[in-house]
């Protein structure tokens, strides 16, 4: 049946597609260990760790009264 014979118009194509993709495993952990030795993946390790102490909570620290 076309557009014409139903009436109602086709679905449109979808603009994304899916589609399937496969990688061997032995070569994504190399990639893994590539990326582990490399510095921009310390250098996200330490943002991470400076990024967490901003938000923690402080402790009050509280002054002895001079007497």
């Amino acid at each position: 049946m076309s557009e014409s014979e139903s009436g109602a118009p086709a679905a449109p194509p979808s603009k994304s597609t899916l589609t399937e993709v496969k990688y061997s495993l032995p070569d994504l952990l190399a990639e893994i260990e590539a990326e582990k030795g490399s510095a921009s993946f310390a250098m996200e390790k330490l943002d991470q760790a400076e990024i967490g102490k901003l938000f923690k909570t402080k402790k009050v620290v509280r002054v002895k009264p001079k007497t």
